[in-house]
């Protein structure tokens, strides 16, 4: 049992001098580890190596953990790490010093230092923090040129509420830090009770380009109680309000409708922006939803109709992180459907009125008989050609029975024969006889007529 022992101690000191053949070694923990407050949001982690761990043929770097407020991992060979982080719950940090040899990982034992929360009464700092930036541009004349440079600005509005154990009077603060610059608000919104719940910077030093996080910082003050500050980070492309585009107009050709834009006012180049196209048919409704890249875009509608365009943009992911989508544009109207409707009305307008006039001439024309003075009646003609044709028929057939026709009789014949021949006539004429027959029946009897004057002459 002893000789196994001096064994695998004779192996672990020839590995250990095989790893550092100068001489024994061991890794040795950091020393003077501290936490430093730097600014709103910002500590410096520093140490300093083991005074007694030799570097010889040795690469030293440092694990360093964060384990609150919120949990990091990370490693280096500086001495020092600069850290943005909330501060209002405090900090605790580990570090450790490392080294690698044929891909194994040796460490030593850890080190931890705290830097302590500031004081406060629990409840008291501010809840539902928000931020939101804007970008806005700035035209200014530089002197030896009449050129106009545009200047991008950013401005910077946060709101929050009061906390729930916040005393009456308490009063809230805001400051905000980008880089290593930091401000304090001077312009504040107020609830009922007259205490600040918003805040607003028009101009910043925030870059809307820029990759670092913005640190905003309310603390507060009252006669009643220690209020706890809180700290709290922002990515900008999670709170950047993109613009929407501007200069939109909408044309429409044919059975195609034309959207052209320019970008909305951001620093970032033209490049950079996704856009969405809205397009509303107002005589059906109908929604069109469109995803495009570059600043036109072209639809095929039905030209008899009007439309409403709107667009809206973002910066995309090829420029930075995805983020916030701009409100939508004003609307811009394109299409003829007001017209056709005008006309509509027109025509039916016109309908109604010619009617209600043809009406009232109607019932003119009726109550003052002016149809019959306007259009009197043609009157008949005296004689009808058939009964030209009768009496002729009637007279050749009593010069064919008579031969002496030129004899004229001065005696009237007897009433009574008279009626006789005018009653045969219409028993004659109600008879259901042809015409032919009917002039013949006449023929006839006017000879018997004339034959009777003849006798009694």
């Amino acid at each position: 049992m002893m000789a196994a022992l001096l064994i695998l101690w004779g192996a672990a000191v020839i590995l250990q001098v095989d790893l550092f053949p100068d001489k024994k070694f061991v890794l040795l923990p950091p020393v003077n580890f501290t936490i430093k407050f730097l600014g709103l949001s910002q500590v410096l982690l520093r140490w300093d190596p083991h005074p007694e761990q030799g570097q010889r043929n040795v690469n030293l770097e440092y694990h360093v953990q964060i384990h609150a407020p919120q949990e990091d991992d990370y490693e280096t060979r500086k001495t020092e790490s600069r850290c943005v982080i909330p501060l209002h719950h405090g900090v605790l940090a580990s570090v450790q010093t490392i080294t690698r040899h044929e891909g194994t990982l040796l460490g030593s034992t850890w080190v931890t230092a705290e830097l302590q929360a500031p004081p406060g009464t629990p409840g008291t700092s501010v809840v539902n923090l928000t931020c939101a930036t804007t970008t806005t541009t700035a035209t200014t004349t530089v002197s030896d040129s009449s050129r106009d440079l545009r200047r991008y600005r950013v401005s910077l509005r946060c709101a929050w509420l009061a906390g729930g154990k916040a005393p009456e009077d308490i009063q809230y603060f805001l400051y905000y830090r980008y880089g290593s610059m930091t401000e304090q608000c001077q312009a504040y919104s107020k609830d009922a009770l007259g205490r600040n719940t918003a805040c607003w910077f028009p101009r910043t030093f925030i870059h809307s380009r820029g990759h670092e996080r913005l640190a905003v910082h309310v603390n507060g003050s009252s006669k009643q109680a220690s209020i706890q500050p809180w700290d709290q980070l922002f990515a900008l492309h999670a709170i950047d309000q993109v613009n929407p585009p501007v200069n939109i107009t909408a044309e429409i050709q044919g059975t195609h409708l034309f959207i052209r834009w320019a970008k909305p006012v951001s620093a970032f180049p033209i490049q950079c922006f996704d856009y969405e196209v809205k397009i509303c048919n107002a005589k059906n409704g109908y929604f069109q939803m469109e995803k495009v890249t570059t600043n036109e875009f072209i639809s095929t509608i039905h030209y008899i109709s009007k439309y409403s365009v709107q667009v809206r943009a973002t910066v995309s992911s090829a420029c930075r992180e995805p983020g916030l989508w701009s409100e939508w544009s004003q609307p811009v109207h394109a299409g003829n459907d007001e017209k056709m409707a005008t006309a509509g009305w027109f025509l039916i307008a016109l309908t109604v009125t010619g009617c209600v006039l043809s009406f009232i001439f109607f019932l003119i024309c009726r109550v003052y008989n002016l149809w019959t003075k306007l259009f009197p009646p043609v009157p008949a003609p005296k004689s009808n050609i058939k009964d030209f044709f009768v009496a002729t028929y009637s007279e050749l057939m009593i010069n064919l029975w008579e031969p002496e026709s030129n004899i004229v009789s001065s005696t009237k014949p007897p009433k009574a024969d008279l009626a006789d021949i005018a009653s045969d006539s219409h028993r004659a004429s109600s008879l259901p006889w042809s015409e032919d027959e009917l002039l013949r029946s006449y023929a006839v009897s006017h000879w018997t007529m004339r034959s009777r004057d003849k006798e009694n002459v």
